[in-house]
């Protein structure tokens, strides 16, 4: 599918790359959403300035470039129209990324099918596992049952959530 101004807001994923915030303070916005959002429209893509990134009504739009995102701070976000892509709840074309050092964990979209190696989820499913992986990081009550270093069956347990389907509590269990 191809996406243009009159269709990106459909059911889309995309990682917009962010951008100087003043952006819009030279721009004359194209269109102006009811939650105040900005967009400026280019032959190549379009540029929003928002205060709400993440689940944005029927879409999942991601800004990158920003260490810790603050919802209701604004930001200047720029996407390519070939940067948006069909988010429904069949296609398994998401991955979870994890940086164990900062304890942090991300879902990807894949380019290509061809030659991946990344286990392939779902939205919604990806979502629910990044929660779990999340908590993991956060809470530590959960390991106080096993005789391993919390960090060691941390990296067990989310290895094993990005690779499988089981449950967080059949993953728990074969520990």
């Amino acid at each position: 599918m191809k996406y243009h101004k009159f269709n990106f807001y459909r059911s889309t994923y995309c990682e917009f790359e962010m951008q100087n915030i003043d952006f819009f303070e030279e721009m004359k916005a194209h269109f102006q959403s009811k939650s105040g959002s900005y967009y400026y429209y280019t032959e190549e893509g379009v540029f929003r300035y928002s205060n709400h990134w993440g689940r944005v009504a029927n879409c999942r739009w991601k800004i990158q470039g920003i260490d810790h995102y603050k919802n209701q701070q604004y930001y200047v976000g720029y996407a390519n129209w070939s940067s948006f892509y069909p988010l429904n709840s069949t296609d398994k074309v998401f991955y979870i990324e994890v940086n164990y050092q900062e304890r942090k964990a991300s879902i990807k979209r894949i380019r290509t099918k061809e030659g991946s190696k990344e286990f392939l989820m779902t939205s919604e499913f990806a979502h629910q596992r990044l929660k779990q992986i999340q908590t993991l990081f956060k809470e530590y009550k959960w390991a106080r049952y096993y005789e391993e270093d919390i960090d060691v069956l941390r990296k067990i347990i989310i290895d094993k959530l990005i690779t499988t389907n089981k449950t967080l509590q059949q993953i728990k269990l074969e520990l």
